[in-house]
């Protein structure tokens, strides 16, 4: 394979993707003010372009003209990098999410930007990396609000983090590997009776995972890092303009991967859930059917996260702490257990 090949392909991957995940984000947000207005019996934003279609470039605009304020007292060099090693987190995880079939051009994958053999590692690592974003901000904003909403998000990233990867353990069992397309490739074959979530007995894991990725996005009913009626704004109190906009960002971005990955380790990433029941269309169509599948399974997860903060109240602190260690901790414990033994008995039988 040529070098400049495979330079100029995966320069125009890496591109491509973030105009995509950047352009997701935005539309993201107007998706959740839409939704959660219809929840509240009222419109959303309306009049900025058709359907309030142009009010995220609206927001843009507005955001990057603001001005930016930089209070006396905050400790500047880590109230800077604070937002972003946020955001350089949030779109460095998607690097190694597939999105696509497996299909080459002068050797490079199409569909991913790198394929790992532990990408799943990868993509917890760089997303636990991303609390040091907020725990840095708080601390250096010099504001107790803003210092009590940081040591939240630790102490909440910490106790959701562990249910999270115990309830990947099953998945990896079952696949036995930690390679996001094997991962996909062993759900493909029966269709919808081969995913996780059904033919792989892991809906437990599944809801586990749903209920950690929502505590470890700071969304409702688990955003307490950022508690308007107890904390102000909790961790980005203090700041404003293109900052608050890189915190605000990569918030969304790590719902989109937290969906992504959901929909890689459950639902049967690209494939169809009708399997090979499907006739081919063609190879063009055969390549861009699976990406399809994959934007609507993100879609679907997208929006009951935006279903559950329209509906939801938030927890009580205590209550957040206690769910993570007394309930979600035994649970995903306990589905490693049974997984190991129904793979280690029962299968082979």
């Amino acid at each position: 394979m040529n070098f400049w090949w495979f330079l100029l392909i995966s320069v125009l991957k890496i591109a491509v993707v973030l105009f995509i995940l950047l352009t997701a984000v935005a539309y993201t947000v107007l998706l959740e003010r839409k939704v959660v207005g219809r929840i509240q019996n009222r419109w959303g934003p309306s009049r900025v372009g058709p359907f309030g279609l142009l009010q995220p470039l609206a927001d843009g605009i507005k955001l990057f003209l603001k001005e930016d304020l930089l209070p006396t007292a905050v400790y500047k060099p880590l109230y800077i990098l604070a937002p972003c090693i946020a955001l350089a987190c949030a779109l460095t995880s998607i690097a190694v999410v597939p999105f696509g079939a497996d299909i080459k051009f002068k050797g490079v994958d199409l569909f991913d930007i790198a394929n790992i053999n532990i990408g799943l590692l990868v993509i917890l690592a760089v997303t636990s990396v991303g609390v040091y974003g907020i725990a840095l901000s708080g601390w250096s904003s010099n504001n107790k609000y803003s210092l009590l909403g940081a040591l939240r998000s630790s102490a909440q990233l910490v106790s959701y983090e562990l249910a999270l990867g115990l309830s990947l353990v099953g998945v990896v069992l079952r696949a036995g590997s930690l390679n996001l397309r094997t991962i996909v490739d062993v759900q493909a074959t029966h269709g919808a009776l081969s995913w996780n979530i059904f033919g792989g007995f892991q809906i437990v894991a599944f809801f586990i995972y749903l209920t950690a990725a929502y505590a470890e996005t700071n969304r409702t009913p688990f955003d307490l890092p950022e508690a308007e009626s107890e904390l102000t704004a909790g961790y980005h109190t203090e700041y404003s303009s293109m900052k608050f906009a890189m915190f605000f960002m990569s918030e969304y971005a790590n719902m989109i991967t937290v969906s992504c990955v959901a929909t890689l380790l459950f639902l049967g990433g690209w494939s169809s859930p009708l399997g090979h029941l499907l006739p081919s269309f063609g190879p063009i169509l055969d390549a861009i059917f699976p990406v399809l599948w994959f934007v609507a399974k993100v879609f679907f997860f997208l929006f009951v996260y935006i279903w559950v903060r329209g509906t939801l109240p938030r927890f009580r602190y205590d209550q957040l702490m206690g769910f993570g260690w007394k309930v979600l901790l035994p649970i995903a414990i306990a589905n490693i257990v049974v997984t190991s033994l129904w793979l280690g008995f029962v299968k082979p039988l």
